[in-house]
């Protein structure tokens, strides 16, 4: 009788060795990741902390970025009046003074050589 105690005794503490050498397995693993998870958050911490003033920097240069693009578009605006106004005065200049000739002095002339075989 006292022979199957000692061998039910001995079953259940290698069991109980068993499981503890697992648990102690799956501590040392958690240990493992859970230093990884920290080293990763610490990065993560590092670039993240600096990212609302980055946002906010980036967004001013964004609007200054537009302001000078606003006035260079009125610029541009300005100038394709001025060539509109242009090409209108020089089509009143060719139909009203040319047709009539008001035109400039220096009259254009036209020459056609003929190339003889």
């Amino acid at each position: 009788m006292v022979t199957v105690v000692v061998i039910i005794n001995t079953v259940i503490s290698l069991i109980l060795l068993y499981i503890a050498r697992r648990v102690w397995q799956l501590k040392k693993r958690l240990a493992n990741i859970a230093n990884q998870l920290t080293a990763a958050e610490r990065c993560t911490h590092a670039v993240l902390d600096k990212a609302p003033s980055n946002i906010s920097i980036r967004q001013q240069n964004i609007h200054n970025l537009r302001q000078g693009n606003h006035s260079i578009q009125v610029q541009i605006q300005q100038v394709r009046q001025i060539f509109s106004l242009l090409l209108v005065g020089q089509q009143i200049h060719g139909r009203y003074f040319v047709k009539r000739g008001l035109g400039t002095k220096f009259k254009k002339k036209i020459v056609v050589k003929s190339i003889e075989k």
